[in-house]
């Protein structure tokens, strides 16, 4: 039988970005549908969050993030550019987003066609991967294709269908929040929230527990 969970999952999130890939090898690995549940970032949906945060977050969080993928092995490196437009000097957040807009739309038509988190990894991979201009060329068109997609047709219904690809996206959050949590990545499995990149081994316990069986031909 074929377990199923949910990711709720934002392409500004590193920590989103160092779970996103270990879930996908789980996945591959076990007879397991994880669907993905693309979000906006805080900046977006509370821009003064970091201002509020005590001066230590920041710091440790760069620390901790980067120790995280080296720990893992998972490629690493400061988004060029940032998916979130910000002044630097003010932290000030601007009203126009079209990076984090666009990929998440996309990472939202590649949700409809049941490969979000194909997608979300190959695309998360340019992002935080250390990738110069992912938002630009062909980077985007390889991430697509990498997922089994069609850059040009996801590409297209993100622009045209941008109105109700939004109000999906604000649905996943309401969902999100229903199931008991609010933050990113957070995977929830009948109907228990596990939130974190450090919750991937409980969630693994959860669900042999419910009878997650490896794919035929793992071990």
């Amino acid at each position: 039988m074929t377990l199923a969970a949910d990711l709720y999952f934002s392409f500004r999130s590193p920590y989103s970005y160092l779970a996103v890939g270990r879930y996908r090898q789980m996945c591959e690995d076990h007879d397991l549908d994880i669907a993905l549940k693309p979000v906006w970032p805080l900046a977006v949906r509370q821009p003064d969050f970091f201002e509020r945060n005590h001066p230590n977050w920041l710091g440790y969080t760069m620390r901790d993030m980067i120790r995280v993928a080296q720990f893992h092995g998972i490629p690493f490196g400061p988004p060029s550019p940032d998916p979130i437009v910000q002044d630097v000097n003010t932290r000030q957040i601007s009203a126009d987003q079209p990076h984090i807009k666009r990929i998440t739309r996309l990472g939202q038509v590649a949700a409809r066609r049941r490969r979000g988190l194909a997608f979300a990894h190959e695309a998360g991979r340019l992002i935080w991967g250390g990738a110069r201009g992912w938002n630009e060329g062909e980077h985007l068109k390889g991430a697509a294709e990498r997922a089994g997609l069609d850059f040009a047709q996801i590409e297209a219904e993100a622009v045209d269908d941008a109105g109700a690809l939004d109000i999906e996206i604000a649905a996943n959050q309401a969902d999100l929040e229903a199931a008991g949590h609010w933050g990113v990545p957070t995977l929830v499995f009948e109907g228990e929230p596990f939130f974190g990149q450090d919750r991937i081994e409980m969630v693994k316990w959860r669900m042999e527990q419910k009878g997650l069986q490896p794919r035929e031909g793992c071990a």
